[in-house]
């Protein structure tokens, strides 16, 4: 019979393999967000009756086109990105909201689904951006 040896961990002696422990709260904030985001468009839509509903909603419409970016922007610094995109969400809402006023068509649920619309296609794009230029870079 064999014996097996577990070695310990070579950094550090906490029993941790060297990860910095704020890395493992990433996924579980961004999960967080985008359940909250999520809850704020469907309360918006549904027209529930919520004191929920206007943190959650404002939430989604900043954190949607500025996820949306975000991933756009990914050559930029993570302080730099973050202020553009912020600073791109408030311009993307505002100019769905003067475009639908111009045409006279104002409503919170076509705000909200207009405001999804626009951050999935920029969203969506990005990828077949990034293939693209990669399609170039080996021809």
């Amino acid at each position: 019979m064999q014996t097996i040896r577990i070695k310990p961990p070579s950094s550090g002696g906490d029993g941790r393999s060297g990860q910095d422990p704020g890395r493992d709260l990433f996924p579980l904030f961004a999960g967080a967000a985008v359940a909250v985001a999520g809850v704020g468009a469907v309360l918006a839509l549904s027209d529930a009756d919520s004191p929920l509903r206007g943190p959650f909603t404002l939430f989604f419409l900043l954190a949607a086109p500025a996820t949306a970016l975000g991933a756009a922007l990914r050559g930029l610094d993570p302080f730099a990105r973050t202020v553009v995109s912020v600073a791109g969400a408030i311009a993307a809402d505002l100019l769905v909201a003067q475009g639908m006023l111009a045409v006279h068509r104002w409503s919170v649920g076509g705000g909200i689904v207009a405001v999804a619309v626009l951050s999935s296609l920029v969203l969506l794009l990005v990828p077949v951006r990034r293939r693209r230029r990669t399609a170039r870079r080996q021809a």
